[in-house]
């Protein structure tokens, strides 16, 4: 897979206000979240969807926010902070081979990768990683953008999620994006 990262600064872009007339972080993560929930965010940015993820978890749950990086993780903690939600939220910087989510193993009930698997250095090891992460039933959502990755690269990362221990449930559908829903399959 590509090892090309979205600059830092494009972050503020990300994050924009404006972002919300494409997508509309409630309507993407309303259906999957809880209160009292742990949810994984890898490769946050500054934040378009851990606000979000972060009010619906409520103050009994976790989001676990992790990025390569560092100033994207400090963006994401200043507007963590101005919206009260902080406390809420681990930030962490990660490796670009490791999410560094060791101490949560078995921990995880969602996963949301939005349109950053394809950055990932070796994304069948991302998929490992965040297996051993979920919980049994755990779900995660993989959206890739349709500009940037091809039907057949998608296709390859649904292939090497399955070998992690994911299924596919369901496939839904986002503006200029191609979606799963996956679950970590029972032992």
């Amino acid at each position: 897979m590509s090892e090309r990262i979205c600059p830092w600064w494009l972050g503020y872009l990300l994050a924009s206000p404006l972002r919300r007339l494409l997508q509309n972080p409630r309507a993407v993560v309303d259906p999957y979240i809880r209160e009292g929930m742990t949810v994984l965010e890898p490769g946050p940015g500054m934040g378009f969807f851990t606000l979000e993820l972060a009010r619906r978890v409520g103050a009994s749950g976790r989001v676990i926010a992790v990025d390569v990086q560092p100033r994207m993780i400090q963006g994401l903690k200043r507007r963590l902070a101005k919206a009260g939600l902080a406390e809420r939220v681990d930030a962490r910087i990660a490796e670009k081979q490791s999410l560094g989510m060791d101490d949560m193993a078995g921990k995880v009930d969602f996963t949301l990768a939005f349109a950053m698997v394809h950055e990932m250095p070796d994304s069948s090891q991302f998929f490992q990683q965040t297996a051993k992460a979920s919980k049994p039933g755990a779900q995660l959502l993989l959206a890739e953008p349709a500009g940037h990755v091809s039907t057949e690269r998608f296709e390859k990362e649904l292939r090497e999620a399955a070998q992690a221990g994911f299924k596919v449930v369901n496939r839904p559908r986002f503006r200029h994006s191609q979606a799963a829903l996956l679950e970590k399959m029972r032992p």
